[in-house]
């Protein structure tokens, strides 16, 4: 993650078969989990906005300690200092599991230290020592960006440190697999993985499938759309990704992870069809709240759940007239700005000649509702949420709450 708002390593894999399911830690009510992701890098916001409702949430993850080249681990939140002191007392208090995130995205480094014995031992120990010494409940493991050839070590990896830590919980984080025939135009012959969803189903209690950052990775989505089209997380993406993760891992160890953050692109028309697009920089929602206000826009629900706006990059510096007219996919508001309402169209039969501009997206309450019901749907054991900062829509509180 380094902030969960860099790209992703897209990790493809291929379902198949369903293992079975062992108890590894105590059991504990079969409603839906929530978990939540905590970033150190604004523990004030985050410890404070958690807190006041630690009754909605099953399991929070601090950000946490982060795995150095060498192997070693770094209290990168200072989680024995405040406010993870006081936050990690109440959290306890009122039964919610604490298990820090242990974050590692250098995918040479990772193959080093795992694929040497006795490296990999010394980390699987020092972890171990790390949830015991501070009597965490268990441990989440971030291993990104791994390469193909790591993948029996990380399993291995896995195995033994299932076994070193006895009674508390391994949750794995991992990477979205977008199922082939969506992924490819033609399947290549030969797929690479960085990740064992068989072994992984054995050795994680909680398997947290980070189902964001989709961008352009399903090509099926990217043709049916009428317009511009760079998703978060689609819902329609997201459910693809779970059944996909299903085939391999039971359902009760599945967690959807969920962004509440979002992106904004500089988007430019091709000349015939399509559009390419420059990711510009990652935000929490006031920051699109604050743009559609200015630009005296109304959000849209674009088609994959999640909120969004378009915009020319001259209005924010427009006159107040011109800045309070809507841009969307409705052709009558696109006109009013004297744009054809096929600029924003996909369509081989746009004008040769079309603006750039801008697209912000964003997933608010009412998409994170949308993966939740599809967690329940699905039959899943819960969601996790990226993340809880004080940044993120305050009504997915009253989501959680079953308002």
């Amino acid at each position: 993650m380094s902030a969960r708002f860099f790209a992703k390593s897209f990790v493809l894999g291929v379902g198949l078969l369903l293992m079975p399911v062992f108890a590894h830690a105590a059991t504990v009510k079969s409603t839906l989990e929530v978990s939540g992701w905590m970033p150190y890098w604004r523990a004030a916001t985050s410890t404070a906005d958690t807190q006041k409702n630690l009754s909605l949430v099953t399991t929070v993850h601090p950000f946490g300690y982060n795995v150095q080249k060498d192997g070693t681990i770094v209290n990168t939140a200072r989680l024995g200092e405040e406010p993870w002191k006081t936050f990690v007392a109440d959290a306890k208090a009122k039964k919610v599991r604490v298990i820090p995130s242990i974050i590692w995205h250098d995918g040479a480094a990772i193959h080093a230290v795992l694929s040497d014995p006795v490296k990999r031992a010394e980390l699987e120990n020092n972890i171990v020592t790390i949830a015991t010494v501070n009597n965490w409940d268990g441990v989440d493991l971030d291993f990104e960006a791994k390469l193909a050839e790591t993948k029996d070590y990380f399993s291995l990896f896995l195995k033994e440190l299932y076994t070193k830590m006895g009674k508390k919980w391994v949750y794995c984080t991992i990477e979205p697999r977008t199922p082939l025939a969506d992924r490819f135009d033609t399947i290549p012959k030969t797929i690479e993985y960085a990740n064992d969803f068989v072994e992984i189903n054995k050795y994680c209690d909680r398997v947290q499938i980070m189902a964001y950052d989709q961008g352009g990775v399903d090509l099926n989505l990217n043709r049916a759309a009428a317009g511009p089209y760079v998703p978060v997380a689609d819902t329609r993406w997201v459910e693809k990704v779970m059944r996909e993760a299903m085939k391999t891992i039971a359902p009760k160890k599945l967690v959807i992870g969920i962004p509440t953050y979002g992106y904004e692109y500089a988007v430019t028309p091709l000349n015939s069809a399509g559009f390419s697009y420059q990711r510009l920089w990652a935000f929490n929602q006031k920051y699109a709240v604050d743009m559609a206000a200015q630009l005296g826009q109304k959000p849209v629900r674009n088609a994959g759940g999640e909120s969004q706006i378009l915009y020319l990059p001259d209005m924010l510096t427009a006159s107040k007239a011109a800045s309070n007219k809507e841009i969307t996919t409705n052709a009558t508001s696109a006109q009013n700005l004297g744009v054809p309402a096929t600029a924003f169209s996909n369509a081989a039969t746009a004008p040769s000649v079309r603006p750039a501009f801008n697209i912000v997206v964003w997933n608010d309450s009412v998409a994170v509702k949308q993966k939740i019901d599809l967690a329940k749907k699905l039959g899943l054991k819960g969601v996790a949420i990226f993340k809880f900062d004080g940044g993120q829509d305050p009504k997915i509180w009253d989501v959680l709450a079953g308002k």
